[in-house]
């Protein structure tokens, strides 16, 4: 799959999971920025891709469904996220999935050399496919050792490649359930998830192989993924901390969340160029935050031009390397974001703000729990309780602007009051009256 296609399908699924099918056919293209014909020729290869990895008695449905219902229904019957089939098949083009599964299938009966998986890879691979050379060979047999699924051997020359089952049979059924439920739980609590998913798959497959001998077993835990686009912006994860490790600049093509198209397509005609509704930037990597409120990734860098800048993952496509920058001037630009966001609640880098809220009790309850108090300590982050009596107490914090604490503070409803800043007390209010036009009494009998 090639990069520009991989950043199409990231955000046509974003669609999909996020409307449920609510557009039409002529409204998703518009939104993406693609032709209809384009449209139906990604939703094609999509479900191609669907019906490849999940058999029919895993989808729901009958045969042919709509992908928006599938991906609509799936979320309910299910704690495996659907979205990740697109992980398996990206940056693979039609030969090399081909080729990766003719390696595969043949290192199962025994261990092969390069030049002998050569000759079976050219005799298998469907005519119409370029047959491979010998040096390509090698680099996917070096990818599938990277990645796990085989390993050499021995140490003399030439190397003979195995599949590497060790996982399998070097765990017990029962060692192999505990890793199971370890990596359930970390792949679904824990931040970035995408690979722990990919390896919990793996351990299932293996457990499930058991279970022909042994009958009974079940999943111990079952969790429910409700961010359903955050693994989808997990896809920019490797490049981006790659380039913060390697100190890159990144050049990409960023659609605001604001922006009433998600994706450009890359126009290689000229008789077809339009103007891009994108915005071209050149941002040096510096930090990448994650909202567990919200569910968003955020890539924090520096722009010569703008200075510090703040990016949603979701908008990036069309993402390269580009030149990289002096280790002091990297260290310098990461000393300045550090000490731009040391008031940030999350990554707001406007000035500091002096809050002081005050929070009520609420009505004994028996044991004395006080879940008002509980959740300001836990979730307060570094604001202290200044004043305290039995109806209350006053929560102080300073923080780098208003607009991402108010969310939290409006999160207490009754059971808090802003003090100050003063901006801050009048906003709420405004909101507050606006919700008490919506629950004016009405006509009874309507």
């Amino acid at each position: 799959m090639a990069k520009e296609s991989f950043d199409k399908e990231i955000q046509f699924l974003r669609l999909l999971a996020l409307t449920g099918g609510a557009y039409n056919r002529q409204q998703y293209a518009q939104r993406l920025g693609i032709s209809v014909h384009t449209f139906d020729k990604t939703l094609r290869r999509l479900k191609d891709i669907v019906q490849t990895i999940h058999s029919p008695q895993e989808l729901p449905g009958q045969p042919g469904r709509d992908l928006a219902e599938q991906l609509q229904f799936r979320y309910y019957e299910s704690a495996d996220p659907i979205l990740l089939f697109l992980f398996r098949a990206r940056s693979l083009k039609e030969s090399e999935s081909h080729r990766l599964s003719l390696l595969v299938a043949a290192l199962q009966e025994a261990p092969l050399t390069a030049l002998e998986l050569l000759e079976q890879c050219c005799a298998e691979l469907p005519a119409e496919l370029t047959a491979p050379d010998e040096k390509t060979i090698r680099t996917d047999l070096k990818y599938l050792e990277e990645v796990g699924v085989i390993r050499k051997t021995d140490s003399t020359r030439p190397y003979r490649y195995e599949l590497d089952r060790r996982i399998v049979t070097n765990l017990t059924p029962d060692e192999q359930l505990d890793l199971y439920d370890f990596v359930d739980i970390m792949a679904n609590t824990q931040i970035p998830s995408v690979q722990g998913y990919l390896l919990r798959e793996s351990l299932k497959k293996a457990l499930r192989a058991h279970d022909e001998t042994a009958p009974g077993w079940n999943e111990t835990l079952w969790y429910k993924y409700h961010y359903h686009s955050r693994i989808l912006d997990e896809a920019h994860l490797p490049m981006v901390i790659q380039a913060i490790e390697q100190r890159r600049r990144l050049r990409f093509l960023y659609f605001s969340p604001k922006s009433a198209k998600s994706y450009a397509s890359q126009n290689t005609n000229p008789l077809f160029e339009r103007e891009s509704k994108g915005y071209q930037e050149m941002v040096l990597p510096l930090r990448v935050v994650y909202d567990h409120q919200y569910g968003r990734w955020y890539l924090l860098g520096f722009n010569g031009r703008r200075g510090i800048m703040k990016f949603r993952m979701e908008g990036l496509t069309q993402i390269e390397e580009a030149s990289p920058v002096t280790e002091e001037f990297f260290a310098y630009k990461q000393a300045e974001l550090v000490e731009k966001m040391r008031y940030s609640w999350l990554i707001d880098t406007g000035a500091p703000v002096r809050v002081r809220v005050r929070f009520f009790n609420p009505l004994p309850e028996p044991g004395g729990h006080n879940f008002v108090k509980n959740r300001v300590l836990l979730q307060g982050q570094w604001g202290t309780i200044t004043e305290e009596d039995e109806d209350g107490f006053l929560y102080e914090i300073t923080v780098n602007g208003i607009t991402e604490i108010k969310p939290w503070l409006r999160s207490f409803g009754s059971s808090c009051e802003v003090l100050e800043p003063r901006e801050l007390r009048n906003q709420l209010i405004e909101e507050w009256k606006e919700l008490y036009t919506y629950y004016e009494s009405v006509r009874e009998g309507i």
